[in-house]
């Protein structure tokens, strides 16, 4: 079982930035991958960006070429790195897990960005 928690949200002007965090009870290699989601009013849970155990990254086309997704073994902390904010980027970010067939959900932080 793993136990995620994220943190690092917040409001944020347009074009601005910001970093969230997700620390995770285990250690980040031991998890085959790992994501950011975001979810937006009346809108599905969607993926942003994900990082696999061996490094490889993937990104939603929103947010390639803004956003980095990265991870710090030693802190056990994954992080995703959020520049040229938009307001359409407003939403919960989750992190999200998969280890052995599980997956693994933080209970969110609030990322808004005014128009």
């Amino acid at each position: 079982q793993v136990q995620l928690v994220e943190s690092g949200g917040g409001l944020v002007q347009p074009g601005g930035s910001l970093s969230v965090s997700c620390a995770a009870s285990v250690d980040v290699f031991s998890i085959h991958s790992m994501g950011w989601y975001r979810q937006a009013p009346g809108k599905q849970r969607e993926l942003v960006a994900s990082i696999t155990s061996g490094g490889s990254t993937i990104y939603a086309e929103p947010v390639k070429g803004r956003f980095t997704i990265s991870r710090d073994g030693s802190k056990n902390t994954v992080y995703l790195q959020m520049n040229s904010l938009k307001p359409e980027d407003t939403a919960v970010y989750y992190c999200n897990a998969r280890r052995f067939g599980d997956v693994y959900w933080g209970q969110g932080t609030q990322v808004t960005v005014s128009s």
